[in-house]
């Protein structure tokens, strides 16, 4: 029996003939006691690795509910070797027939909560081994009446929709087959027995899957890991694959605690980069779209200049051959008809005017229309005699290969060296659709190149802030949140529908990670109007920006604006690092996040509901119950004083008008007694 801690919890396994089983998993000392994993009776018409807490097992030894492991051909199974302590646990598995050879590994990030789990598969075999199932972990949860499933779906443009289902025996999946992490589900699953929740995530940004059954007997496991989508893995003599990490964490504080969960493991991916301060951003796409000119963007960065914007990024539009979306992608040169003087005349002129300089690019895509096509017809996904299809006009490039690894790398780095570019926004606006399914993991292959060219612009342009992109919200999980500083949930910005996306995302992605513009966008879903100030207050709520026409805003419009960005840099520490408690939902008349960092508080808060306030029937003020805080200790915000009891049990104040629909209180500590 093994055990590793982390911050305040525990995770202990054991052995159990040639399988490893959970034997307790939950805050420190849970595992002083009888194992609510442990089973009796009979295993009728199955192999007890069906019904066992198994953390890994190849098809052999769990044939009937779901195994983690799978080769094409035969029935795997294996003999466990050995259990090495380092800074987590490494148990070794072999099988004499195939010739693989498994190494599991557990361990606690460092100061969090969350254990992170892989497997390592090596061929010592003679021969080819052509994996079918290639899992990362299986996570087992007591559900003895049955298990809540919480887990974020949607579509473009109303991506992170918070979704519950509850099963008491059968099986639920989510997943993406588009090479992508996709719009239709984040790879996240809380799994709740009414006592505590458990909740799992997965590094990765192809293809996945996340698979929980709940058995007869009172257990519900989830299989996270890798979809290979009819396209099995082949390990030749001598090779090994190693598998996306998965992330398990324990909560009794609930969903929100469970978010806070994640929010603390986000905080140390990102490292010593969360010391950045977050700038203010201005981005130029929903004013100019495609007619990028130098004239009509630094009249733009004029104004944003005047606002107290600290980036100015030019979106799509500023490349040779891009008029529209049917040309120009992978020819990554600056049109020298938009910027007559020179492009690096032009980056000098915004960077006078006091702002950084930033930069839209989609290095995975190629046009038909394009020079790179004309040149290398072959370097796009394709399935050879088959047609290929068109998604915004563009091809998925196979980065995977070498040459055209080489190709974007090359293009980034000449890019990044070239003009003082402190910002770099990465698209990816279509999934793969035509694959060669004959490749050697196509999808593993692009997903790798990917992180290798991401991890070295950390090292070789450290300065240089990344924004994660994808159709909006398509790229939003763990292996993307390790490898840039900000992610863009969605391209819907309007007032009502972002509140709902980002709602969402802060259960599962934490708020330093969350890019949020303030835009003129009408209502897709809900067209309610809100006012300037409920569209700030919410993009305060992560990571600042600004996306609006500006030149079209009214000088009272321009001063509001600048107010509220001045406001944004006072607390945009305790957004960055702070706890966050969600209080309420959009679907609620209480809606707000509180952010809390020492002896500060900052509270967000938004009327999701009618624009009522008229006053001309009794009513009382909408009571926001805050969280964490010292109930002893006394809280000032503006002239009013409250006690922590009080804003815990009775609740901040809040009362709106038609005029008045969101709100930004910041509490501090007060020496008053």
């Amino acid at each position: 029996m093994w055990t590793i801690a982390g911050a305040s919890t525990e995770y202990t396994v054991a052995a159990a003939g040639d399988r490893i089983d959970l034997v307790a998993w939950g805050p420190h000392g849970v595992g002083d006691g009888p194992s609510p994993f442990a089973f009796h009776g009979r295993v009728q018409y199955m192999l007890p690795g069906d019904l066992a807490a198994v953390e890994y097992a190849p098809d052999g030894a769990r044939p009937f509910l779901g195994a983690d492991l799978a080769v094409a051909g035969q029935v795997l199974t294996w003999r466990f070797d050995s259990m090495t302590v380092d800074d987590g646990l490494a148990a070794t598995f072999a099988d004499e027939v195939t010739g693989l050879r498994v190494v599991l590994r557990w361990r606690f990030a460092p100061g969090t909560d969350v254990v992170e789990r892989w497997a390592v598969v090596h061929n010592d075999g003679p021969s080819p081994v052509s994996l079918t199932r290639l899992g990362s972990a299986g996570f087992c949860v007591p559900t003895p009446s049955g298990a809540d499933f919480s887990y974020l779906c949607g579509q473009w443009a109303q991506e992170f929709t918070p979704a519950s289902t509850r099963l008491t025996r059968g099986r639920f999946s989510i997943g993406s087959a588009q090479g992508v992490t996709g719009h239709q589900f984040a790879p996240y699953l809380a799994v709740s027995n009414g006592d505590a929740v458990y909740g799992v995530g997965l590094a990765w940004t192809g293809s996945w899957e996340i698979v929980a059954d709940v058995d007869a007997a009172g257990l519900t496991r989830v299989r996270v890991g890798r979809s290979l989508d009819g396209a099995p893995v082949t390990l030749a003599p001598g090779s090994s694959v190693t598998t996306p990490v998965a992330a398990g964490v324990y909560s009794a504080d609930g969903l929100d605690g469970l978010a806070r969960q994640w929010h603390a493991y986000q905080r140390v991916l990102a490292g010593d980069r969360l010391a950045r301060t977050p700038k203010v951003i201005y981005n130029s796409w929903e004013a100019t779209t495609f007619d990028v000119t130098a004239e009509g963007q630094l009249a733009l960065a004029d104004v944003a200049a005047s606002l107290g914007v600290e980036t100015f990024v030019v979106d799509d539009g500023w490349f040779v051959g891009r008029d529209d979306d049917h040309g120009g992608l992978g020819d990554w040169t600056p049109d020298p008809a938009k910027f007559p003087d020179g492009f690096g005349a032009f980056v000098s002129a915004v960077r006078s005017r006091g702002l950084e300089f930033g930069l839209w690019v989609e290095p995975e895509m190629v046009n038909p229309k394009s020079a790179l096509y004309e040149a290398h017809p072959d370097w796009v996904c394709q399935a050879d005699g088959r047609p290929l299809s068109t998604i915004r006009n563009q091809y998925l490039l196979d980065l995977g290969r070498t040459d055209v690894y080489e190709f974007v790398l090359s293009m980034l780095d000449n890019l990044l060296s070239a003009y003082p570019i402190s910002y770099l926004k990465w698209d990816f606006n279509r999934p793969r659709t035509e694959a060669d399914r004959s490749a050697a993991d196509l999808d593993g292959a692009h997903v790798h190149n990917l992180y290798r060219i991401l991890d070295h612009l950390r090292t070789a342009h450290p300065s240089v802030t990344i924004e994660g992109c994808a159709a909006g919200g398509a790229r939003v999980d763990l292996a993307m949140a390790a490898r840039t500083d900000v992610l863009w949930p969605s391209d819907n910005t309007a007032p009502l529908d972002r509140l709902r996306i980002q709602h969402g995302f802060l259960s599962a992605f934490a708020p330093h990670l969350m890019s949020s513009w303030v835009t003129d966008a009408d209502g897709m879903f809900d067209e309610r109007t809100r006012s300037l100030a409920f569209r700030f207050v919410l993009a305060c709520a992560g990571v600042l920006g600004i996306g609006a026409d500006i030149t079209r805003w009214s000088a009272a419009q321009r001063t509001e604006a600048a107010s509220w960005v001045a406001r944004y840099k006072e607390i945009r520490e305790l957004v960055t690092r702070g706890d966050l408690h969600r209080i309420g939902s959009p679907d609620e008349a209480r809606c707000a996040v509180q952010y809390t960092l020492d002896d500060r508080v900052a509270v967000l808060a938004w009327n999701a509901g009618g624009l009522d306030g008229l006053d001309r029937v009794p009513a009382r003020d909408i009571r926001l119950p805050l969280q964490g805080l010292d109930p002893k200790a006394r809280y000032r915000a503006g002239e009013a004083t409250y006690s922590g009891a009080h804003l815990m049990s009775v609740g901040l104040p809040v009362r709106w008008t038609p005029t008045h629909d969101a709100d930004l209180i910041v509490l501090h500590v007060s020496g008053d007694e």
